[in-house]
């Protein structure tokens, strides 16, 4: 913490200390870009490596994640009905490998893997027998299947490397292993198996688990480089999964969690709709209310200015997506605003027999001021989402930029080519065909409009009295509509995070999610059950915070037929959820259509006493819980857990020359297994463990 907060550039520095572990969460201020902060974490890094000499003893080396923010677009679940777990998981990192190869792909990345181990459960009256230590175990185990060079020999013309056997080629091979010590009270041999069993399994507990629809499964999950197109990754993945579909086992299926690409080619396709739509609705407005001439002017002159901020966007790195396609939407209304202001007053002044040329001289000339500050005015109304430093600034950056960019360009033809196409196309009345005094303005509706506007200013009071009126009323109106910048998803899909009490065992969680998954089927319009035990789960939207690793957490993503489902089924299982589990926290979580911050309400209270912290905790909690409204209160140092404290008799220790290193790791041999080498199998370094026979 002290080595962080020497960065100028620092936020806040938040950390969470657990046994064997402390994570220090670093937050920048909000003015940084994915452009400048690379150099940040280089800073940072640096600022860390320099403290490592003064990190306690035993203490491991600090490892820097800056990648944990990387979005995998798209997320498979891999089962294998009839598999076994190592089945399924040697294919998918069969996946993993060959997947790496598709167009556009930066990462692929496993998750509830379950790692395995060689246990070697020590028989202490055996050993003691044949006076075996187990520190002569942990060293014969430490140098086997070490990667070693032995050098190469020159034979004839050939250069041959050498490399001697004895390595294990098998778990198996473990009981071969020679076991020699000076205190041995026997001179024969004595062999691994002689005084140990020698077991391969798997790690427990487990980190994380994953189950798709009631079935283990692991997670198969993809990320796109920087500044590369999530459409062309999946056709590139579907042509690779096709050329790889021979060597997929009968059975073994791959599920979606999230596919990106579905979700982002429907959400284009729609949005585009609408976009036509809203070109097809001006335009047709416009030929209803200006004529066809005009009318035609003007859609062209849309397009024109459409096309040139596509141009922009281009040429600025702006992608179509959900903000970009919103602001062309929100913008195309006032994109023909000069250009109805340069259009009109052209046809009239044309069909008093000006020319084009006079006509565009006088209009433009009289207007393109005026006009621009107009398109000023409506650009700066979007400048503070533009420019806020925060995230919510991040996100919808593309919303002014894409207004900044139509808007002006709307101007501009508006004086440009609006000009030079009304003076092609519109008809010049001949002089001498009118008459002086046969104003267009003074017949038809300009007539009504104009004796319109001289009854306002004539009771201008009144007017402004209405205008005053309207707006309050306006005000309260809005007082009672519902506050959302970032609305809720469209996405069929919807989560619940589940906490049971600090130091319940993953195990034992996933039991409990057994029990809600079989619940949640019943609900209808589920479709399909995701549970993620452990946390420390896949980031798969932008907008989607993973949490940190704890056995006592898991989060069930919940599919269904129809989005429309949702506000409906979210309460419904919010309700369900406490009912079943009630010792547990729930909280149901819809995904939203922006950044996302956990709970809406966050209280942080910081003070040098842990016990007073946890008080004043409490307290807010009471308060919190006091609002019917309320749900999912919780507090992240989480209950106090249990623990187990050998008392170590300090005179008999001493007297028997054992310190309290010694005891720790012969209690962690005892119990969970002490690590005392690594068997190298193909790709995989798997773990040797030392421990006492359960």
């Amino acid at each position: 913490e002290k080595a962080v907060q020497q960065l100028g550039q620092l936020k806040r520095v938040e950390s969470r200390s657990t046994r064997n572990q402390s994570i220090v969460t670093v937050h920048i201020k909000d003015h940084y870009n994915k452009k400048t902060m690379p150099q940040v974490w280089d800073e940072l890094r640096r600022k860390v490596a320099d403290v490592q000499s003064q990190l306690p003893p035993g203490a491991g080396k600090s490892v820097v994640y800056d990648d944990f923010g990387d979005v995998y677009g798209i997320y498979y679940a891999i089962t294998g009905e009839g598999y076994s777990y190592k089945q399924i998981y040697e294919y998918a990192k069969m996946l993993q490998r060959e997947l790496l190869a598709a167009k556009d792909v930066k990462r692929v990345v496993l998750y509830g893997v379950q790692n395995e181990a060689v246990f070697i459960k020590m028989r202490r009256e055996k050993m003691a027998q044949l006076g075996i230590s187990p520190q002569d175990i942990y060293a014969k185990l430490k140098s086997k299947n070490l990667a070693t060079n032995s050098g190469n020999l020159l034979l004839g013309e050939e250069f041959i490397p050498i490399s001697p056997t004895g390595e294990f080629r098998s778990e198996q091979e473990f009981g071969d292993l020679l076991i020699t010590s000076p205190s041995a009270k026997s001179t024969s041999l004595v062999y691994l198996r002689d005084v140990a069993e020698i077991k391969r399994d798997y790690q427990d507990p487990p980190a994380t688990l994953l189950r798709f629809d009631g079935k283990p499964a692991i997670g198969l999950a993809i990320s796109t480089v920087q500044g590369g197109n999530v459409m062309v990754m999946s056709d590139s993945l579907d042509q690779r999964l096709k050329d790889l579909e021979a060597l997929r086992p009968v059975g073994m299926e791959l599920n979606i969690i999230s596919h990106q690409a579905q979700s982002v080619a429907a959400s284009l396709t729609g949005f585009v709709i609408n976009l036509v739509e809203a070109v097809a609705i001006v335009v047709g407005v416009l030929l209803l209310f200006m004529g066809l001439r005009s009318g035609l002017i003007l859609g062209v002159v849309l397009l024109i200015t459409i096309m040139g901020a596509f141009m922009f966007m281009q040429a600025n790195n702006i992608t179509l997506e959900r903000i970009s396609l919103g602001a062309l939407i929100i913008a195309l209304g006032m994109l023909v605003d000069c250009a109805i202001v340069v259009t009109d007053g052209m046809r009239m002044q044309m069909a008093q027999g000006k020319s084009g040329f006079d006509a565009a001289k006088d209009i433009v000339g009289q207007t393109a001021l005026p006009m621009l500050g107009g398109t000023a005015v409506a650009i700066v109304a979007f400048a503070a989402i533009g420019t806020s430093q925060d995230s919510t600034g991040e996100y919808c950056r593309t919303l002014f930029s894409v207004i900044l960019y139509s808007l002006t360009l709307s101007w501009l033809t508006a004086v440009t080519c609006t000009p030079l196409l009304c003076a092609t196309f519109l008809k010049v009345t001949p002089a001498g065909t009118t008459d002086a005094s046969d104003d267009p303005y003074s017949k038809g509706f300009y007539r009504l409009y104009s004796n319109f506007l001289s009854t306002c200013i004539r009771f201008r009071w009144v007017v402004v009295a209405v205008v005053v009126a309207l707006f309050i009323s306006a005000l309260m109106g809005f007082s009672y509509v519902k506050n959302s910048f970032f609305p809720d998803s469209t996405r069929p899909q919807f989560y619940v995070d589940i906490w049971f009490p600090e130091g319940t065992d993953i195990r034992e969680t996933e039991r409990q999610f057994t029990v809600a998954e079989a619940a949640l089927k019943k609900d209808e319009g589920v479709t399909h059950l995701t549970s993620m035990i452990g946390g420390n789960q896949v980031r798969f939207m932008l907008t989607y915070s993973p949490e940190s690793n704890y056995y006592s957490f898991g989060q069930i993503l919940v599919d269904v037929d129809d989005f429309t489902r949702i506000k409906t089924l979210a309460p419904q299982v919010q309700k369900q959820l406490e009912t079943l589990f009630p010792s547990a926290i729930i909280n149901v979580r819809l995904f939203v259509l922006g950044p996302s911050t956990g709970g809406k309400i966050q209280l942080r209270i910081i003070g040098p006493d842990d016990e007073q912290l946890r008080i004043l905790a409490g307290k807010a909690e009471t308060i919190l819980s006091s609002n019917p409204d309320a749900k999912a209160i919780r507090n992240e140092t989480r209950e106090k857990i249990k623990v187990v404290r050998p008392q170590m008799a300090e005179t008999q220790a001493r007297r028997a020359g054992i310190d309290r290193p010694e005891l720790s790791e012969a209690l962690e041999s005892a119990f969970q297994g002490t690590r005392v080498g690594v068997y190298r199998e193909r790709d995989e370094l798997i773990p040797i463990l030392a421990r006492a026979p359960v």
